[in-house]
């Protein structure tokens, strides 16, 4: 069954693909958020060239030659329209075999604990404690991450005092019965880091992540080493050997792989197999309600060495309004658990409207 066409629709935040077969069969798929209208044009120059008219089944084989073919071309933008095109073919597949991607990989569909998850640091501790508990009650999440430090802050705050304040905040205000996960985005250097994690662990957080700048694996791996809390990271890394290096010096306890950013499913379930052999649980990121929520879920739904949570976030249109009406049906969450989709395929439709008014291209065989 041969690759017939390539279709994306994008915007600056979100893009969406359609692959077609030569019998007709479809399948829809995601590439990376932000600057998505570059990624679906490198798509379509870098990706479609080597797809089309090949076999629309044989994801595993594609997705290992392409970027062979763009070796001079190594890095995220490629593997950020990688993944439109793997995994619209995932959905493709599930729709012949009238399964789920959840079922296609061993699992069953069914809900899976959340956790809420903040994208603020614009926020005052004492908003954040308000409006997490509010979801905590409203929807029953056991688990929530909220920010520390400053992004790439080089030992800096958001603005002075705010972690010291937060962290002993949010454990009062949710009480011990909630877990507690911590995002410091790159933020510090390894004394410092350590110095935060020693507060972390006096408030009973259980999640670090990225406490140093993620391309500093040797600095990562000086935190991981010197607390007993999890230090989680990977979310930026898309290059296959850096992450078995990732792995096997054990620069991380939880390892957090961003199916988009990585490049598709069937990479992301290469770093899953290589952390199963290290004894290593995956809690990827998934920081948006686009598509990339949706994979998570599926990949989640089967996989042995699962972390405990899917990562769900709890922003809104007003901070994210391009993520508003993409998609049916949403999300279902009911007491901190959240619904993997059970149609074929991703389970899910894209939302006509936002189709038509987004940017269209189309790459096609001869």
């Amino acid at each position: 069954m041969k690759i017939k066409s390539i279709e994306s629709f994008s915007t600056e935040f979100v893009g969406f693909v359609r692959v077609t077969t030569e019998t007709g069969a479809e399948g829809w798929g995601q590439v990376a958020n932000y600057h998505a209208d570059i990624s679906a044009l490198i798509l379509h120059r870098q990706v479609a060239p080597w797809a089309l008219g090949a076999d629309a089944l044989d994801i595993a084989s594609l997705v290992a030659t392409i970027p062979e073919r763009e070796h001079k071309f190594p890095g995220s933008h490629l593997c950020r329209a990688l993944a439109g095109l793997d995994t619209a073919l995932w959905d493709l597949r599930g729709k012949l075999e009238g399964k789920s991607v959840c079922e296609l990989l061993g699992g069953k569909p069914r809900f899976l604990p959340a956790y809420a998850s903040s994208m603020r640091r614009d926020i005052t501790p004492e908003e954040e404690a308000s409006r997490l508990s509010r979801l905590r009650d409203e929807f029953g999440f056991r688990a929530c991450k909220f920010r520390i430090g400053k992004e790439c802050g080089h030992d800096k705050d958001e603005w002075p005092g705010r972690t010291e304040a937060i962290v002993p905040l949010m454990r009062n205000a949710m009480g011990q019965e909630v877990k507690l996960l911590v995002d410091a985005n790159s933020g510090y250097t390894p004394a410092k880091a350590i110095e935060v994690g020693k507060l972390l662990e006096a408030n009973g957080i259980c999640h670090f992540e990225e406490p140093c700048p993620y391309w500093e694996l040797d600095w990562t791996r000086q935190v991981t080493q010197a607390l007993d809390l999890d230090v989680t990271g990977g979310e930026q890394d898309c290059d296959l050997a850096t992450w078995r290096r990732i792995i096997e010096m054990r620069a991380v306890d939880v390892v957090q792989p961003d199916i988009c950013y990585l490049g598709g499913l069937t990479r992301t379930l290469e770093v899953a197999k290589i952390a199963a052999g290290a004894g290593l649980p995956v809690t990827p990121h998934s920081a948006n309600l686009s598509l990339v929520t949706v994979f998570t879920l599926h990949f989640l739904g089967a996989l042995a060495n699962a972390g405990p949570y899917l990562e769900f976030s709890i922003e809104g249109r007003d901070y994210y309004p391009w993520q508003e009406d993409l998609f049916s049906p949403g999300f279902d969450v009911k007491d901190g658990q959240v619904r993997i989709p059970e149609e074929p395929g991703w389970g899910i439709v894209v939302n006509p409207d936002w189709l038509a008014n987004a940017q269209y291209r189309k790459s096609e065989a001869d």
